[in-house]
């Protein structure tokens, strides 16, 4: 059997469009078709009517293409991303696919309550024996919306699910009680402790200082290093890379207080500002989180342009995919959505 995937862009740079069309025809379809389960691509421009101007359809073998080493390690647009706009992919399943997701209508068995962290939650089995941590309350939705977001632009994420409500089978019966994050215990997926934002191998890069970028304009208030976790991907062949993730990151969309601030709060992030101007060479934010020294004057005009034309590369589509994946309703959505095309816009203007 074989599967299609289909990529679809523009580009917001004309003066070096002809170079990255180049790039993109010989060396990038060259690298890709070397990995596992990477089989043809045709690339197609628009030459009249609406759309995106690019738009490339990849033959796969299985499905797996977008979890080997090979992928999984050496993958994107590189140092044409900022110029990369209106890339679509679908974030509903986000990265790990629906074929991992958990079933809305299964029965799952409680295991024992959750022990870390402030929000109430519980271990839980499903039919076929898969393991899930659900985090329930006020964190969870905007959790699974982060996850999201940092998925479609190119940073690792575990698999992450929302659910409304669930069966649980405990020792006082079946019932359904309200749902939350489910975060799948994969088995390609070792755990190998914590990473520091002090100490990594990306520290000053422009991925890293990007990444927090995205994570204040998502006023993510939680950037303790102990949300920080270190993954082993393992393949069926052996291979296996390392994967930096930040996760846990439920306390956003809201207040950026440094103690206990109210996360998934439409309001106040509406009227939460984000960049309050350039001193010295660096960017002063709004943020008063108690991690905001990872900021504070570390971040460039450059940095905050690179990562807005990261999250500006996201269509309204997949946005709404992004919140519609936690149950966010629409109204709600959209002005979730409209708040953070504005930041982007601010991001992309600074000088």
């Amino acid at each position: 059997m074989a599967f299609v995937y289909v990529v679809r862009c523009n580009f917001n740079k004309p003066a070096e469009e002809q170079a990255w069309n180049a790039w993109y025809s010989g060396p990038k379809i060259a690298q890709m078709l070397a990995k596992p389960h990477f089989r043809s691509c045709q690339r197609f421009a628009r030459i009249s009517g609406n759309g995106r101007n690019y738009l490339a359809l990849w033959t796969l073998q299985s499905p797996d293409a977008f979890q080997t080493e090979q992928y999984t390690t050496d993958w994107g647009f590189f140092e044409w991303a900022p110029h990369i706009t209106d890339w679509s992919r679908d974030l509903f399943d986000g990265p790990w696919g629906s074929e991992r997701a958990p079933d809305p209508r299964g029965v799952y068995t409680f295991v024992r309550h959750k022990t870390a962290g402030s929000s109430p939650g519980m271990i839980v089995r499903d039919a076929r024996g898969r393991t899930w941590h659900v985090k329930q309350g006020r964190e969870a939705p905007p959790e699974v919306v982060v996850s999201r977001v940092l998925s479609a632009i190119g940073y690792h994420q575990p698999p992450v699910y929302f659910l409304r409500s669930f069966t649980l089978a405990d020792g006082s019966g079946v019932h359904e009680i309200p749902g939350g994050r489910f975060r799948l215990s994969d088995g390609s997926l070792k755990s190998l402790g914590r990473w520091t934002w002090e100490d990594n191998p990306f520290v000053g890069t422009k991925p890293l200082q990007a990444l927090l970028v995205v994570l204040v304009a998502l006023n993510s208030a939680d950037l303790k290093n102990s949300n920080n976790s270190l993954y082993e991907l393992r393949h069926a062949r052996g291979e296996a890379a390392r994967w930096y993730v930040v996760r846990d990151l439920g306390t956003s969309l809201g207040e950026t207080g440094r103690f206990d601030p109210t996360p998934n709060d439409l309001t106040v992030f509406e009227r939460h500002r984000f960049i309050v101007g350039v001193d010295g060479g660096y960017v002063e934010f709004a943020y008063r989180a108690v991690h905001n020294s990872l900021v504070h004057r570390r971040i460039t005009p450059d940095d905050v342009q690179w990562a807005s034309r990261l999250l500006g590369g996201l269509t309204d589509r997949q946005w709404r995919q992004a919140f519609h994946s936690a149950a966010y309703d629409p109204a709600s959505a959209d002005r979730f959505i409209r708040r953070l095309q504005q930041k982007i816009e601010q991001g992309i203007r600074i000088r």
